[in-house]
């Protein structure tokens, strides 16, 4: 299986057209007015109608660039140890979501902590799921985890394996202010993505991470600042809202309550184009295939965010954030979409409506690369329309 060839992209044409509502994920223009979408050889060339080798009757189903769970935490292949579970990358492709970003490969039994073992587990995490996608689903992981002895040439090492992001500082023995400072400023002249474990220890060896902390490394990405899932208390939420440079995350597997200070935080503070959404899957919580739809539901309901822009934090926000090529439906960007509709026996004539009385939507199909992956979704309610 090694030489196994790697998944490619949908070759030719596609038109979809019929589409009810085209959400594009991206927070400054996130509803389009286009009933079409047209894509070329797995990447989207435009919002139009043109030729096509293949057309798709969206069916009236709304139209979303595919979330992108941009804090969890995989292994090697479809399976995680720490539930023993099979199959959690592919349940969660029918929630919706074309693409993980691994915040650190910790759930390993036996994970090596030397500087050597950190780095091999990295690249052969990030080398594995470059060649396996289950069900399409694209795995940004090789996450190596923080120690304390680990000097600046284990950065440079990372950096020269063609690793783009450190696992959440906090997770190993980095963790306090200086010395997570310290790290973040290795990494920010390596040009290498950080993160930082927010609030009460997650797991047996993790550490609490406070908000001094936090201001003292500035991370580029404050993970679940919602607490993974202990919280810090609400008004060091609202200072790192106020005063922590990088984006703003929130997790399923967090304190929900916290979740919406910090959006509410965000808002205030005009930062809703940094505030980021993920689930910290899987964990003692289990892994939750709906997990990612079902914080874009909380920020649309109980939140009062609309819709559309509750499901840019998913998608759009993270891809700006994050450097990515999925997750907005514009030219150029890979078609890794979702058709969706309000779940049966909802009410509100869309989806955004449902979402706003606190139903998540209903996964009609999913597509990535411009190649169909699922039909109507085996972990959502049923979509009251589905794509011909």
């Amino acid at each position: 299986m090694a030489d196994a060839p790697k998944d490619a992209p949908e070759a030719g044409r596609i038109l979809i057209r019929n589409i009810g509502l085209l959400l594009t994920g991206d927070l400054d223009q996130p509803i389009a007015d286009s009933d079409c979408l047209l894509i070329e050889d797995g990447v989207i060339i435009g919002l139009e109608q043109g030729d096509a080798d293949r057309v798709i009757d969206a069916g009236g189903c709304a139209v979303a660039p595919g979330l992108i769970d941009g804090h969890c935490h995989p292994v090697f292949g479809d399976w995680t140890p720490r539930q023993n579970q099979s199959g959690w990358i592919e349940m969660n492709v029918n929630g919706g979501v074309t693409s993980f970003i691994s915040a650190g490969e910790v759930h390993l039994p036996g994970r090596p902590k030397d500087a050597e073992g950190v780095k091999a587990l990295a690249m052969v995490a990030q080398r594995c799921f470059a060649n396996f996608r289950s069900l399409g689903a694209k795995v940004i992981a090789g996450a190596p985890v923080p120690e304390l002895d680990f000097g600046r040439d284990f950065y440079e090492g990372i950096k020269a394996a063609g690793i783009r992001h450190i696992g959440e500082i906090g997770l190993g023995t980095v963790a306090k202010g200086a010395d997570a400072a310290r790290v973040t400023a290795w990494c920010r002249e390596l040009g290498i993505e950080t993160i930082m474990h927010v609030g009460g220890p997650s797991i047996a060896g993790s550490h609490h991470v406070t908000a001094e902390d936090v201001l003292e490394a500035q991370p580029d990405v404050l993970s679940h600042i919602n607490g993974g899932p202990t919280s810090n208390p609400h008004a060091d939420i609202r200072e790192l809202c106020r005063h922590a440079k990088g984006a703003l995350e929130a997790v399923h597997n967090g304190n929900e309550k916290s979740a919406l200070v910090a959006m509410e935080g965000a808002l205030e503070n005009n930062r809703l184009g940094d505030f980021l959404i993920g689930t910290d899957a899987p964990a003692g919580s289990g892994v939750q295939p709906n997990g990612m739809l079902r914080m874009a539901t909380l920020l649309a309901s109980i939140g009062g965010l609309p819709a559309e822009q509750a499901w840019c934090c998913g998608t759009g926000n993270v891809t700006k954030k994050r450097g990515l090529k999925q997750g907005i439906l514009e030219a150029g960007r890979s078609a890794d979409i979702v058709f969706m509709d309000r779940p049966s026996g909802s009410e509100g004539k869309n989806v955004l409506e449902a979402m706003a009385v606190g139903n998540i939507p209903g996964i009609a199909a999913v597509m990535i690369d411009g190649k169909m992956r699922t039909g109507r979704s085996r972990s959502t309610p049923p979509s009251a329309s589905v794509p011909g």
